[in-house]
């Protein structure tokens, strides 16, 4: 069901804590499956020099947060925004259908984080949108 990558990430996470002195923090949350995910990067020049999580949810949030932190960590904030949750299932060797819903969530953590930063330090990136009130998609039908 999970491939072996998301096996190894969700045994041994990571990057797994919080900076204290994160420069942009983001967290989001599915209230349907009570996944919680929050990010915390540390930003210089803008460059992420740090990225750590932390995840309460399923063996695929922890493992889509866990690489998701891998993966920005020397980048760009502009090479972040351009992050999919796409390209954390590749990173990962693919998801179980069922769990495309937490790589979406490491995309928006991200993003989150980014966007924390960019309000604190007056900055705009081109593609950076603030993150959605998040509600139950399920709630209205």
């Amino acid at each position: 069901m999970y491939t072996a990558k998301v096996m190894d990430h969700f045994s041994n996470p990571r990057n797994v804590g919080e900076i204290l002195s994160a420069d942009g923090v983001g967290m989001v949350g599915n209230a349907r499956c009570g996944d919680i995910m929050k990010m915390y990067l540390k930003i210089e020049n803008d460059i992420i020099l740090d990225a750590k999580f932390k995840t309460y949810g399923c063996g695929a949030a922890v493992a889509t947060s866990s690489v998701a932190t891998e993966m920005v960590i020397g980048k760009t904030v502009q090479e972040v925004i351009r992050i999919s949750n796409q390209s954390v299932m590749e990173a990962l060797d693919g998801l179980p259908p069922a769990k495309v819903h937490c790589s979406l969530l490491a995309e928006e953590a991200l993003h989150a984080a980014l966007w924390d930063y960019a309000i604190k330090n007056g900055k705009y990136y081109e593609g950076l949108k603030a993150p959605e009130e998040h509600h139950d998609h399920h709630a209205n039908h």
